[in-house]
């Protein structure tokens, strides 16, 4: 605080004069010296790591004890988990499509993973890219054309393939030996140690396949899990009373996973009879002759005690489910892997001070919770993601963040700490602030769409809305049927209470909330007629 100013007898006390004009020099040259370092400070790097259908059961730090991710963990222990983060439309390319423009699928016009992408819309790469930032794009993307916005793409043609995969490098196709996760891995490490402009700030988007089906693990972690019985969700044999359109699907551990093509039944004989008995054996002709015997000698085995016991009903399931668990979550001990190869790098390059790492999956997963596999549905399971952020500059070590995020808020947040206008047609939110801790008022209710049916694994088409409680769903097209969920009371959401008396208000609340909201994000039955329309022509349907 400055010193008061005495006069006496009409003059000024020089001393005090003097003491303050020499504060305040000071005073003007520390705010200078403020204001000078943060035009200079480099602006944050970003490492945006995303798998394919990481369930955020099978992260070890949301707590559900089904394996063990320490590196990514780590990202957790060292900023902020995120506990309610979400995806606007629990499919691939709908999803990635969102997350790089900001925008509902409606909006960026991805509404399945039929239709094309746009590459020539914005997205928040490129806008980085005029900002300064060296871009690049390793992985997968399942976004069809060549990516712009990025300095540097090496990406995976569509799905990818496990072994010996293929990469599209800034346009020219390559194959290379060995095993996809580790692959993705050493080109990140490449591009960051070799390929990229040291002067500028770097954005990488580091997108693993894994643990993508068909659930295909890395030789060094074939016997990982041998000896875990996995104790199934308490829905695992849901009778869907009261919601027909879960009713009606195909994506049942039991009734639809197949024995070849998911849970590597290729047995020499050819007795167990698929219909995707050839699109593994594909994937498995893929592997060099070493990796086959490795397979061989590991599975070989499983296949003739399984051909032995000749299983039936409740066993059949249970024993999918145990051979689904052990094999998707092998496929993640590799991803946590190269999360930490590359953690590992920022520490050693003294890049970890100034790099905001986040972890996401392009959508959530069902491990057996309603007897399923895959996404698709607006229940808790494939439209919750997990999400893990540090940067130590603004967050908090062992932060947690309770907020509704959504995909869709990843572009506004990545252009905000870049420092970077965000564009007004954005439909996300910075969340910044929330994480750091600076704000607390935040969005009560996030939007859901699901288009591509009728399609592979039969899940209706429909969109809702969730606020903290309570979750409306609407499902349409071949089907009109409405549910209404207490997540509160019922967060494996097995009773539907649409329609029920006591929920009246509720119901009517969530329905103004809805339109609300659809209204809000430029969305209309004509705009999901239209996109109907659309779908139908593609896929060669009769309207």
């Amino acid at each position: 605080m400055l010193k008061k100013m005495y006069y006496r007898k009409g003059k000024v006390n020089q001393g005090a004069l003097f003491f303050n004009l020499f504060y305040l020099t000071l005073l003007f040259a520390s705010c200078q010296t403020k204001v000078d370092d943060k035009k200079t400070e480099q602006p944050p790097n970003i490492i945006f790591i995303m798998s394919d259908d990481h369930a955020y059961q099978a992260i070890s730090a949301y707590g559900h004890g089904l394996n063990n991710t320490p590196n990514i963990d780590r990202i957790a222990n060292e900023g902020a988990l995120f506990t309610k983060g979400y995806v606007n439309n629990s499919i691939c390319a709908p999803s990635r499509a969102a997350m790089l423009t900001g925008k509902h699928s409606h909006m960026n016009g991805k509404v399945d993973n039929i239709l094309p992408f746009d590459w020539s819309q914005d997205n928040f790469a490129k806008h980085l890219q005029t900002a300064g930032y060296e871009t690049a794009l390793i992985g997968k993307i399942h976004l069809d054309g060549i990516p712009q916005g990025f300095d540097y793409s090496n990406v995976l043609p569509g799905q990818g393939q496990y072994y010996s995969p293929e990469f599209i490098e800034n346009g020219i196709k390559k194959t290379y030996q060995g095993y996809i996760t580790q692959v993705t891995t050493d080109l990140t490490l490449d591009w960051l140690d070799k390929k990229r402009d040291e002067k500028k700030p770097f954005m990488v988007m580091y997108h693993q396949k894994a643990p993508h089906r068909t659930w295909m693990p890395e030789e060094k972690y074939f016997t990982l899990f041998d000896d875990t019985q996995f104790t199934p969700p308490d829905n695992f044999f849901d009778d869907y009373e009261g919601r027909p359109a879960a009713a009606d699907q195909e994506m049942g551990i039991y009734k639809d996973m197949d024995l070849v093509y998911d849970l590597k039944m290729l047995d020499k004989e050819k007795e167990i009879k698929t219909p995707y008995r050839g699109m593994f054996q594909r994937q498995y002709d893929r592997m060099t002759d070493e990796q086959k015997k490795a397979w061989d000698a590991y599975y070989d085995p499983i296949i003739k005690d399984f051909k032995s016991k000749n299983l039936e009903g409740k066993d059949l399931a249970l024993w999918k489910y145990q051979r689904y668990m052990q094999d998707y979550l092998r496929t993640i001990q590799s991803v946590d892997d190269g999360v930490g190869e590359v953690l590992d790098y920022l520490k050693e390059n003294g890049l970890e001070e100034n790099t905001i790492v986040v972890y996401t999956s392009d959508q959530g997963f069902y491990l057996g919770e309603h007897g399923w596999f895959d996404k698709r549905f607006m229940y808790e399971e494939s439209f919750r993601t997990p999400i893990l952020m540090k940067y130590p500059k603004e967050i908090k070590a062992g932060s947690k963040i309770n907020n509704l995020i959504q995909n869709i808020d990843f572009a506004p947040t990545f252009l905000d700490y870049a420092n970077v206008e965000i564009p007004k047609d954005i439909q996300g939110e910075s969340f910044r602030k929330l994480v750091s801790g600076e704000a607390s008022e935040w969005r009560d209710a996030i939007y859901y769409t699901y288009y591509e049916y009728p399609a592979e694994h039969k899940v209706k088409r429909h969109y809702g809305i969730r606020t903290d409680r309570y979750k409306l769903i609407h499902f349409y097209y071949d089907i009109d049927v409405w549910e209404l969920y207490d997540l509160e009371q019922d967060p494996t959401e097995m009773k539907n209470l649409y329609d029920n008396p006591e929920y009246a208000s509720v119901q009517e609340n969530m329905h103004k909330q809805l339109q609300d909201l659809r209204k809000k994000y430029g969305d209309s039955d004509e705009l999901t007629q239209q996109n109907l329309e659309r779908f139908l022509d593609a896929k060669g349907i009769e309207k």
